[in-house]
């Protein structure tokens, strides 16, 4: 039986993308094991529509992971109260020295748990992967100024649950803008 030459493109494709997509997948769900189980979904509906897809499959692929993820939002209903730590991409042990990267790590995930679905998409494409406004918003499928003001609503409640507008409130003198 021959092999389609198409499964070293992917195996290829994997190699070099699959830890920065496997990534954003664990952030967009919270878990390591979610976040895989997301990124193996879309990888099956990459696979079953292959011939079907033009131009970048990367593109493609993650367009695939945000909807699948905005779907599970919307099915899933609440989210836990806790979150196991997210590890870097070789898995490995968390030195001593790193607690408090992880401290923070743990938190941000948290606050960004308690975003709504479409502002956490927003600030995960933006800030962790390194998106441009017109490439986020066409894996969003909505215009770039909407992405923007997901973006900035989204920074916004993070700061507010973040509690960091009291704090620049109180270092101002209680002045707020």
């Amino acid at each position: 039986m021959a092999e389609d030459p198409r499964d070293g493109e992917l195996e290829r494709f994997l190699a070099e993308r699959g830890g920065h997509l496997l990534r954003a997948a664990v952030l967009l769900t919270g878990s390591k094991e979610a976040g895989e189980d997301l990124l193996q979904a879309a990888l099956e509906r990459l696979l079953r529509r292959g011939s079907a897809v033009h131009g970048d499959p990367e593109a493609y692929l993650r367009r695939i992971i945000y909807h699948l993820a905005a779907d599970g939002w919307r099915r899933g209903g609440r989210w836990r109260a806790r979150l196991a730590l997210l590890r870097g991409g070789d898995g490995e042990g968390v030195a001593p020295d790193r607690s408090v990267q992880v401290e923070q790590r743990d938190e941000l995930v948290r606050l960004l748990l308690r975003l709504p679905p479409g502002q956490r998409a927003a600030i995960v494409l933006r800030y962790w992967e390194d998106l441009s406004d017109a490439e986020a918003a066409d894996v969003l499928g909505c215009s770039a100024s909407t992405f923007r003001s997901s973006v900035a609503r989204g920074l916004h409640r993070l700061r507010e649950l973040s509690g960091a507008e009291a704090a620049v409130a109180a270092d101002q003198g209680g002045r707020t803008q």
